[in-house]
């Protein structure tokens, strides 16, 4: 029998496997994370990042990973319309960063326990999860707001805790 040399081999054999495009550093996901929200405010009128790498930062003194990291800088983009489900889909991000960020995409029209058990569903969510809260929650950033506004979003973000199983766990 002989042996067919290297260059001999049909086309097929010899194709490389198509590589995956790297995926996005933390670096670059904060920077699309940065200018998709770059015109939008919180509701005390502070430029929207702020509250974005506050999250990011939560999720990393938590000890987050690189995945549940990027997740809290784009957390909140698909629910905002920053950035589209088809972007998300297409962006180089690994399924786990993917995943976390559709469980904490709130949905038009869902509820409350549907949003809960949709993130204690997914593996890495509750984390970003009770970062985002505990910013949300935190009294310095709610004291600005108006009596009114300030309950109303004590009593969600404490109920949503409690959804969640965080009640008796820090929020800091």
């Amino acid at each position: 029998m002989t042996e067919t040399p290297q260059g001999d081999q049909p086309e097929k054999q010899r194709e490389r496997p198509v590589r995956q495009r790297e995926q996005l550093s933390l670096a670059e996901v904060e920077a699309v994370a940065r200018a998709a929200h770059a015109d939008q405010t919180d509701k005390a009128g502070r430029p929207y990042t702020e509250h974005l790498k506050a999250v990011a930062d939560g999720v990393r003194a938590r000890g987050g990973d690189d995945d549940q990291i990027a997740a809290a800088w784009l957390h909140d983009a698909v629910e905002d319309d920053a950035l589209s489900d088809r972007w998300l889909e297409e962006a180089a991000l690994s399924r786990r960063t993917k995943d976390v960020v559709r469980a904490v995409t709130k949905r038009a029209g869902e509820s409350a326990e549907a949003y809960a058990g949709r993130i204690l569903a997914t593996p890495g969510a509750l984390l970003v999860k009770e970062a985002d809260l505990a910013h949300n929650a935190d009294p310095v950033r709610l004291a600005v707001l108006d009596e009114e506004t300030r309950k109303r979003l004590t009593e969600k973000y404490a109920r949503m805790r409690a959804l969640l199983g965080l009640v008796g766990r820090s929020s800091s």
